[in-house]
């Protein structure tokens, strides 16, 4: 409503008669020999051109008076946070180039300086040497400025405004509204928003105005109208009746008729708040289908935006979309830019793909660039491996070894998610000291910065691979931790209790040095095998019906194991076999003289890693203690199993398995 106060006010002055101080607004001098007609404060944001409530209020004209900004004093109360004046008393001579553009190669050589700018005073420098400026290049200077100062709600350095530089392209961008180009002002526009450039200064009304003026005509390009939609979103929020016109124009346009770089623009523009809450999912719909047939052209920028925008915009509809894209990725991973391959590698864990070329491309890449990539980059790619369980030894080793000389630098989540993948996966790397080590000095000397549960996450990888925390499960079994791992409210997850609880059992069973205190019995769990997330994997039934039937042939009766039998120790066996003292099998009920004890681990392919066959984390973990405990572990591996052709094979082969020195009997 600011903006469309603002218009009228500019136009409600008599000849040479001055408005009033308003209060939270500035004060304005107008100089027309127009006199206008009463506002009418109900249709302010009526796009017709008369009043919707009294069907009498004409829209004003535009006057070309002189208009001059003084001091302006907001009330504190109504004042956005990082909220900036921008005054027009510049002093600098500035004058933009619109009638005599400077050459498109002069302009794209400008912005190549521009994103070579690491610092706002960097871009003024520039302004002020460049010969010709145009519209657009002026924008994409604010742009500029706006990248390098933005932080949180403000910028890090107001006073860049107060720059003569600035408030000379700002005076020209306002003089010169009605001359700009359709991009050239959305443009400015989106980057005042982004200066936090308050709506209620002339520059913005101006602005804002013409910005309408152009969209009543229809006129303006596709690309354009996704600028001034995140602009206006930014202004007024998704209920902007501007922005609604906006997409009108915009919905009434075939996706494929539109160019790619529109098409990425359309996806930036939902993904910016737009598309919020299920709106436009029609033209969503119609822009999924239509990329698909596109995604070969699209270069590493735009597969990274669009891939964003699902994630964002949350489509999960759109597999087929996603996994065109992947295949494009594929050929662009050493394209990428790290945030690129960021946004990419999220938007694969997200919609749970993935995509052996994709793994192979970055099993090339990677390795080069392990010591010189962004940490977050770095790490993403170990969650992703982590999170698709692809133990990718050329990935892991490199990451591995990077490690040592770059952890210093990582923050403590990036530190707890690249070792968490090892953990996962039962990965011990070649330098698997050095790692460690490194490690544990971190936790010595930044134990107090990680957050708790991500703290409890990174001990407990570290547990799988036989890595044993000793010096720090003191302070992770002490009543101010474990208040700490609880979640406002809702207590400590059952996951969460899993960890502990096997944590324990590893210091029991596998550090009897350990001497500090107990994890109390309210924080243990009885099983680790749960719906969902678990620290058991459920046996794979399909396996698990094949070898029970070899097993009744081979021991006679199903009354000789048992299945599915949940231990003192949490640890859920897939199937039990008692033996006495002699050697015979006893019936799964009998309960005095068992000698032996026999747990068969039924290892489906969701034990092991996708494209190895190496158990996971929790399975070794799992059979190590059982060990330890007294059972005698007979693994079943399937790739072992489904090699068999018959029934005799297989009760052949489980017998070998089973009683490796004993003779078989004929039942």
């Amino acid at each position: 409503m600011a903006f469309r106060v603002m218009r009228r006010i500019q136009s409600l002055a008599f000849t040479g008669q001055r408005l009033g101080s308003l209060h939270g607004a500035a004060c304005l001098s107008q100089l027309s020999t127009q006199r206008c007609e009463p506002l009418c404060l109900s249709c302010l944001w009526t796009n017709s051109r008369r009043c919707t409530v009294r069907q009498g209020c004409r829209r004003l004209p535009y006057s070309c008076g002189r208009m001059s900004l003084t001091t302006i004093v907001r009330d504190p109360l109504n004042f956005s946070p990082g909220s900036v004046w921008v005054h027009r008393d510049a002093t600098h001579t500035f004058q933009l180039s619109l009638l005599d553009r400077p050459a498109a190669s002069d302009e794209r050589a400008f912005e190549e300086r521009l994103r070579g700018c690491t610092a706002s005073k960097q871009v003024l420098r520039l302004l002020r040497s460049a010969d010709a400026v145009s519209d657009t290049m002026a924008a994409a200077a604010l742009h500029r400025v706006a990248d390098l100062e933005q932080a949180g709600s403000g910028l890090k350095d107001p006073g860049v405004l107060d720059k003569d530089i600035i408030k000379a392209v700002c005076f020209q961008l306002e003089h010169d509204s009605r001359r700009l180009m359709d991009a050239g002002l959305v443009s400015a526009l989106l980057a005042c928003t982004r200066l936090y450039v308050d709506p209620w200064s002339t520059l913005m009304v101006r602005l804002v105005s013409e910005s309408q003026e152009r969209l009543d005509r229809g006129h303006m390009t596709l690309g354009s109208l996704c600028v001034l939609a995140e602009a206006l979103l930014a202004l007024e929020g998704p209920g902007c009746g501007m922005l609604q016109q906006v997409m009108e124009q915009v919905q009434a346009r075939e996706p494929r008729e539109w160019s790619l770089q529109e098409l990425t623009g359309v996806y930036g523009m939902l993904q910016a708040g737009v598309g919020e809450d299920g709106r436009y999912q029609d033209l969503l719909n119609s822009m999924n289908t239509h990329a698909v047939s596109v995604t070969s052209r699209l270069d590493p920028t735009s597969v990274s935006n669009v891939l964003n925008a699902l994630v964002i915009l949350n489509q999960t509809q759109a597999m087929p979309l996603v996994i065109s894209l992947c295949k494009q990725a594929v050929r662009h991973v050493p394209h990428f830019s790290d945030d690129e391959l960021t946004l990419v590698l999220g938007a694969l864990m997200h919609f749970g793909h993935s995509d052996q070329y994709f793994v192979e491309a970055m099993e090339r890449h990677i390795p080069k660039v392990a010591f010189t990539a962004h940490p977050e980059t770095v790490t993403k790619v170990m969650q992703y491996l982590g999170r698709r369980n692809v133990l990718s030894l050329p990935i892991f080793d490199a990451v591995a070894e990077s490690f040592v000389y770059r952890a210093d630098d990582y923050s403590t989540s990036q530190i707890a998610r690249q070792i968490m993948p090892f953990g996962k996966l039962g990965y011990l790397p070649p330098n698997a000291g050095e790692v460690f080590r490194k490690v544990e000095i971190i936790l010595h000397t930044r134990f107090s910065q990680f957050q708790p549960r991500t703290l409890l996450n990174l001990l407990h990888s570290c547990t799988l691979i036989e890595r044993f925390p000793v010096n720090f499960v003191a302070k992770v079994f002490s009543p101010y931790f474990l208040q700490q791992l609880q979640a406002k409210g809702t207590g400590i997850d059952k996951i969460i209790l899993a960890q502990l609880t096997q944590l324990y059992m590893t210091v029991k069973l596998e550090c009897p040095f350990y001497e500090g205190p107990s994890l109390l019995p309210k924080y243990r769990v009885k099983s680790f095998l749960g719906p969902g997330r678990s620290l058991e994997t459920p046996v794979d039934e399909h396996l698990y019906n094949f070898v029970k039937t070899s097993l009744v042939d081979l021991l006679g009766a199903r009354a000789y194991f048992a299945s599915r039998v949940l231990t003192p120790y949490c640890y859920t066996l897939d199937v039990e076999i008692k033996l006495d003292e002699e050697g015979y099998v006893l019936p799964a009920s009998h309960v005095d003289d068992v000698y032996r004890r026999i747990a068969l681990c039924i290892d489906g392919p969701k034990r092991f890693s996708v494209n190895t066959r190496q158990l996971l984390g929790k399975e070794s973990i799992k059979q190590r203690h059982l060990r330890l405990l007294g059972y005698e572990v007979v693994q079943i591996p399937f790739y072992e199993f489904e090699k068999l052709q018959s029934q005799a094979e297989t009760v052949e082969y489980l017998h070998k398995k089973i009683f490796p020195h004993s003779y078989r009997l004929s039942w």
